[in-house]
């Protein structure tokens, strides 16, 4: 049966387009927004241990998801292109702890 197998081909042909790139934790430097994000999440969440989850740049910026300390838990950064950080934030739901 050639028709199951060839439909899930397509149907993953046409989500590869919907994946971030960035999904998986970055293999090599951190680009300048990236630094910048990793600055900001160190400052706001007093933890220097920190990595790059993935970033996904559009025309108002670059959104930088970082894990933070052992368990990563999740933070977001918006990078503008000035040099400029904002909307540092846990996304953690605190309301479930």
């Amino acid at each position: 049966m050639f028709f199951k197998p060839a439909l899930g081909a397509i149907a993953l042909a046409g989500l590869s387009g919907c994946i971030d790139s960035g999904g998986a934790p970055n293999s090599g430097p951190p680009s300048v927004d990236e630094q910048a994000c990793l600055a900001a999440v160190v400052r706001e969440a007093s933890n220097p241990d920190v990595t790059v989850i993935s970033s996904q740049e559009s025309e108002a910026g670059t959104t930088v998801r970082i894990g933070v300390g052992a368990g990563r838990a999740p933070w977001q950064c918006l990078a503008y292109p000035d040099g400029t950080t904002g909307e540092v934030m846990s996304l953690v739901d605190e309301g479930a702890l």
